[in-house]
Formats: structure tokens, sequence, C-alpha cells
């Protein structure tokens, strides 16, 4: 079993950062690859970002190339995602997820656990 807390977000203007944590708890939170997501209102929710149970692998979505960067700290069983350039359209709901993989899943139904959420909201 493991939960995820989710902390960081707030209201920025776009162009500004934020800096999103996730604190998981469990002795084999190390083993989990960790995921990004994020649920704007009326929207599916989408894939952000996602590392690999041993930092070595991120795979990232198109829409966040070059402006986010996620890292974990095994640790600490914390996740974190810095977002530069933040836009008024990555406005949403920010939710951390853990899954069983080996690799870097990107679906929804590859992740096993997931956190309420961190709201984030960018001002034009």
């Amino acid at each position: 079993q493991v939960q995820l807390v989710e902390s960081g977000g707030g209201l920025v203007q776009a162009g500004g950062s934020l800096r999103l944590s996730c604190a998981g708890s469990g002795r084999t939170f190390s083993s989990y690859a960790l995921g990004w997501f994020r649920q704007a209102p009326e929207n599916e929710r989408e894939f952000v970002a996602v590392i690999s149970w041993s930092g070595g692998r991120t795979y990232y979505a198109d829409f966040v190339k070059d402006r986010f960067t996620i890292s974990r700290d095994n640790a600490k069983n914390t996740v974190y995602l810095q977002m530069n350039s933040l836009k008024p359209e990555d406005t949403a709901v920010y939710l951390c997820a853990a899954s069983r993989s080996s690799g870097v899943p990107k679906w929804t139904y590859a992740y096993d656990y997931w956190g309420q959420g961190t709201q984030v909201t960018v001002s034009s």
C-alpha cells in the first residue's frame, strides 16, 4: 500500500514557476515508477511526466517538454515536478501516481495509487 500527498500548488502569473512535491508512504516506495498527471474542469485526466523507479529514465508529454522537470529523492520518498514558463493553459489539478511498472508508463490504467491532487492556477 502506498499513500501519496501532493503539495506546492498555488496561484502564479504566466511565465512564473512552481515546484510541486509528492510525498509517499510505504517501504516499497522506491520500487514504483512515479508519474504526474493533470485534470482541468470538464477535461479528461492527462499525462504530464513520469520517472522510473531508479530515476534513470524520464518521459514527458510534448506540451511540457523543456518547461517541466520531474525528479525523485527515494531517501525522502518524494517526487518533484519543477514547472517553469507556466502558461494559463497549465491551470489544472495536478496529481501524482505510483505504478508497479519497471518502465515509464503514460497511461492512467498503469498506475496503482493516486494522490488527491494540488491545484495550480496560472493567471494571464
